[in-house]
């Protein structure tokens, strides 16, 4: 199965989506969004197909989100996707693409959503248990 992933190696959750298509058995492809920001065209594309709008894939903690005045909701769509191409820390993390879908993996379990069954323990970076020891899915 092929895999894309935008991630930001500085941020837990990416790791750990990073880590659970790893332990899917897949390698995928790595785009570390924040030096290789994704063009307009693509970050459309990526928020159509996990189904969301562009305010449900913009990343408020951590960012100029509110000193850029993006809370405002008068704003258009167009002018949110200006913001996030000229300020990729405001794209949220980790989009991932399979050949299963694509999804905004928040928490990094929705990744399982698209990737094959994995019947092998996992557990988080911080002890959570994703996958337990019979190959459950907890989350």
């Amino acid at each position: 199965m092929k895999a894309v992933i935008y991630h930001n190696p500085n941020c837990g959750t990416s790791r750990n989506t990073l880590a659970l298509i790893r332990h899917a058995g897949i390698e995928p492809e790595v785009i570390e969004y924040l030096a290789n920001p994704p063009s307009r065209a693509q970050l459309v594309a990526l928020i159509a197909a996990a189904g969301l709008d562009v305010r449900g894939a913009i990343r408020q903690k951590g960012t100029p989100y509110l000193e850029l005045g993006l809370d405002d909701p008068a704003l258009s769509e167009s002018a949110l996707l200006d913001a996030m191409l000229a300020n990729p820390v405001l794209i949220n993390r980790p989009f991932v693409q399979t050949d299963m879908g694509t999804r905004l993996c928040r928490p990094s379990e929705v990744v399982l959503d698209i990737l094959p069954v994995v019947h092998r323990p996992f557990t988080k970076e911080d002890g959570e248990v994703v996958i337990d020891r019979d190959g459950r899915r907890l989350r």
